[in-house]
């Protein structure tokens, strides 16, 4: 899936993500917009939800950032998670230093440590939810896709960068949030996906009927929720 240079300078070229740069390169950082933000410019969908990943500290990057943006929005810090989010111009903007994870078998909040962005591309649950751009001066909008999710962005695949049995047992929402954007963007789930799914469907219930409800409103609210239903049944 081709995306012409232009179109991406033009989503980049906020003043968030030009202090974001600016704030990276003071304090040595590297600092990368990555998830969802990144998935929709080339979806061409609107987006108002960024997450920038530091390859260090995200929170001491956040609060650099409310430094030198106009009127100093505050930040929210969630220490124990290691996040901290601020908004500006009507959208959140997350911070979180690039992490590795691993699991328990009876729960689905991982142990955390600090990570390179390689790892923290490898803990997201889809290929075309890895995908970032880089925010440096050096080589800022340079794409980093290690597992072709871009390519799976034009064949409309929803894939785990990891072996799915593992990205599913880890964390099983990850299986309603597969169907959810198998729904929402009218993309089908790979075969592997399919099968580690309904291996690890009893896993489902280790997650809150919160959480579940949430992704489930989202099929239902989706264009066509019978893909989603259907996909639930299976």
């Amino acid at each position: 899936m081709y995306i012409d240079k232009e179109v991406i300078d033009k989503y980049l070229s906020s003043r968030t993500f030009r202090q974001v740069s600016e704030a990276a390169d003071e304090l040595g950082l590297e600092a990368y917009v990555i998830g969802g933000y990144v998935r929709d410019i080339f979806l061409r969908r609107p987006s108002k939800d960024i997450d920038i990943v530091a390859v260090g500290s995200g929170i001491e990057l956040a609060l650099k950032v409310s430094e030198l943006l106009p009127k100093k929005p505050k930040v929210q810090v969630f220490k124990n998670y290691g996040t901290a989010m601020l908004r500006y111009d009507d959208i959140d903007v997350e911070f979180v230093g690039a992490r590795k994870e691993s699991y328990t078998h009876d729960s689905r909040n991982p142990l955390v440590e600090n990570g390179t962005l390689k790892d923290d591309q490898e803990r997201r649950d889809f290929t075309i939810n890895a995908l970032a751009f880089s925010l440096n001066s050096e080589n800022f909008g340079d794409l980093v896709d290690p597992f072709n999710g871009v390519e799976d962005l034009k064949n409309k695949i929803i894939k785990t960068p990891l072996n799915p049995d593992i990205t599913y047992s880890d964390d099983p929402l990850r299986m309603m949030r597969a169907i959810r954007f198998a729904s929402t963007l009218n993309f089908e789930i790979e075969e592997n996906s399919l099968v580690a799914i309904k291996k690890e469907a009893e896993r489902i219930k280790i997650v809150s009927m919160e959480r579940i409800m949430v992704e489930f409103n989202k099929i239902m609210l989706s264009q066509k929720p019978s893909i989603g239903l259907k996909l639930l049944e299976q």
